[in-house]
């Protein structure tokens, strides 16, 4: 297979993955508006498709930069186009399967695992860039942090402007404010996820030699096809995952699914500013979860939440095991 017809395969393989992200990662954008009943399964996902797609025109294009540059990639060796295809096999391998066991993990770190998995298998440490490695990995703890903070801080300070509110106006004034903070939450979503998918592009058609190393942002039509893809996936909708945050995980109010939504679109925006790719799905449950353990202890579901905690902290090794194991065998049916 030449090296073209790969870059070619890998592309497609790419927005595949970027549409199974969409699909996988939906529950993160409309779990607090389906579980509060402000929008129609239907309606919801349109909505926040919508605004996935938005932020094409929002944000830089710096977290793609990021992601492209996990892995050490050289255009001298046409071969490291079958690294990057790798690692985005293995990641759809692990998104599917936490899909089918309704666990909301994270297909950014899936991706990151899977792709670095393939480039350690082919070059070594040597190939990976640690620190922005390193920086990712620690933000499985910080985004949930981050969103556990703020959820808690804001469904606080909303709960103490309500207090001497009537509910029927609280139920009005909240209809209106949760489209905003929903739509604030998907577009920090698409502005995060989808760059990664690019980044991923950058990659392997720096590797084919279409692009140069030093490039700062890709091609409008990897923009637009990425941002393109999520919002397809998101409006397809994930609903095993959307179950398990909007309703088993804690009990969500108007309030305080406006405090998560809200809480986690801040976090997102200040990632993306920062070029820092991180896990949407561990930003929104960290939210959820802070929301949640504001009303009492009993207001979270701890098994639940130390099963969905066990899924992130295993997705980077399970899926940079996958992106290994296959770029062995690719290795071993071209033998190179």
């Amino acid at each position: 297979m030449s090296v073209a017809t790969v870059v070619v395969v890998t592309i497609a393989v790419a927005l595949i993955f970027d549409l199974i992200n969409g699909f996988h990662d939906a529950a993160n954008s409309i779990a607090t508006i389906v579980s509060t009943r402000l929008l129609t399964p239907l309606r919801a996902v349109i909505w926040a498709a919508s605004f996935n797609f938005l932020a094409l025109f929002v944000f830089h294009q710096g977290v793609a930069k990021t992601v492209s540059s996990l892995v050490h990639v050289s255009a001298a060796d046409p071969a490291f186009v079958w690294v990057v295809l790798a690692g985005l096999i293995g990641a759809i391998f692990w998104n599917l399967l936490t899909w089918w066991l309704a666990l909301p993990s994270s297909s950014s770190h899936a991706i990151m695992g899977a792709f670095s998995g393939a480039g350690y298998a082919y070059g070594g440490m040597d190939l990976l860039n640690k620190p922005m490695l390193l920086l990712s990995a620690g933000f499985i703890l910080i985004s949930p942090l981050l969103g556990f903070l703020l959820g808690s801080l804001l469904v606080v300070g909303v709960s103490w402007l309500l207090r001497r509110a009537k509910p029927q106006r609280v139920q009005r004034v909240f209809r209106y404010v949760r489209l905003a903070s929903a739509a604030a939450y998907s577009l920090g979503h698409g502005g995060n996820d989808a760059q990664k998918t690019m980044g991923i592009i950058l990659a392997v058609l720096i590797a084919g030699g279409y692009l140069d190393a030093s490039v700062e942002s890709g091609p409008t039509w990897v923009a637009v096809s990425c941002y393109g893809a999520m919002g397809l996936g998101t409006a397809m909708g994930g609903w095993r995952i959307i179950k398990t945050l909007g309703s088993r995980l804690t009990k969500l109010r108007p309030h305080t699914a406006f405090a998560a939504e809200l809480s986690g679109a801040l976090t997102l925006f200040g990632a993306t500013h920062f070029t820092i790719p991180v896990s949407t799905t561990h930003t929104i449950t960290g939210a959820i979860v802070g929301v949640g353990s504001t009303t009492r202890r009993r207001g979270i579901r701890w098994g639940l939440a130390s099963s969905i905690v066990w899924a992130w902290v295993l997705t980077i090794p399970a899926s940079a095991l996958a992106g290994m194991g296959l770029l062995k065998l690719f290795q071993w049916l071209h033998a190179w």
